[in-house]
């Protein structure tokens, strides 16, 4: 079986990936975990009086690449020390776009992805990386949310 896990660093993405080992996986079983690293994009004309230089724009990327390799790193640490194999990937981009493209082109049979629970304006502001991947998602979505009390 082969379980893509989406994960962004967040307490979400940690409960998604509590979720993924604390239930039984046949033994064939890999587990991908990728988190996008979202690039913004900054029009050239933006570096004038905003504050962010084209210098610091560089700057930027290495260090969204660098901080999304080390939640990809910590993950699969985290899989393999509970006995799951575990792979990671950082792809560039859209991460809506990205975990989908991932699932679809490693032909993966699970998508596990916390869920930040926004409801209403502040879902309609910032969107929802879940609700994109199960609209397009090629397999099946698990939505892990965190447990109120």
């Amino acid at each position: 079986m082969r379980v893509l896990l989406a994960v962004d660093g967040s307490e979400h993405s940690d409960v998604a990936t509590r979720s993924l080992i604390e239930r039984p996986w046949p033994p064939e079983t890999v587990v991908r975990v990728v988190t996008v690293a979202q690039i913004p994009f900054v029009p050239v004309d933006a570096f004038s009086g905003v504050g962010l230089s084209s210098h610091n724009y560089e700057l930027l990327t290495p260090a969204l690449l660098e901080q999304a390799q080390a939640v990809v790193t910590r993950t699969v640490a985290q899989l393999q020390g509970a006995g799951i194999k575990a792979e990671g990937v950082v792809p560039r981009g859209d991460a809506r776009v990205e975990i989908v493209a991932a699932a679809t082109e490693w032909n993966a049979h699970l998508i596990i992805v916390g869920s930040h629970g926004r409801t209403g304006l502040k879902r309609w502001l910032l969107g929802s990386v879940a609700e994109y991947i199960v609209r397009h998602a090629p397999c099946s979505v698990e939505i892990a949310r965190r447990m109120s009390s």
